[in-house]
């Protein structure tokens, strides 16, 4: 790298540049993926449940049509994906009032547990050490008969 320093959060996963504004090497999705999973400890539904009741926070990012035909995980904070990072930076002026310290344990909940791990991701790189997501997202919680609210 020529004029800046980059900042690795997961290894192997490229990042872009702090200062320079160099190409990252092309990577396919399902590479990425596994990459940026590899980063995280994603949690089972049972293991979400207990971390939401231990004090945790739960973050639907699934968008209103799914969530107005499947329902919605009670407790938890509806955040669309787009405003996702504002909504739980500490520091920032717009987060939720749930979004109170980085060590806040976080678990992101999408439709299948896809987009939830890229969601994660991003939040590990503010600084959020303890994002993670849910394994198969909103539908495997929903199959293992935990809370549901139509």
């Amino acid at each position: 790298m020529s004029a800046g320093l980059e900042l690795n959060i997961i290894p192997g996963v490229p990042t872009a540049p702090a200062i320079a504004a160099e190409p990252l090497t092309p990577v396919g999705i399902d590479e990425f993926l596994e990459r940026v999973r590899r980063g995280l400890d994603r949690v089972t539904p049972r293991q979400a449940y207990e971390i939401d009741r231990s004090g945790g926070l739960l973050v639907d990012i699934r968008y209103a049509a799914l969530r107005e035909r499947d329902g919605l995980i009670p407790g938890a904070l509806v955040v669309e994906r787009n405003e996702l990072e504002w909504r739980l930076d500490p520091h920032g002026s717009h987060r939720a009032p749930q979004a109170v310290s980085h060590d806040l344990e976080i678990v992101i909940v999408c439709n299948e547990g896809y987009a939830s791990s890229l969601a994660a991701h991003s939040l590990r790189q503010l600084g959020l050490r303890h994002a993670t997501d849910l394994v198969g997202g909103f539908q495997a919680w929903k199959a293992d008969g935990l809370p549901v609210a139509e």
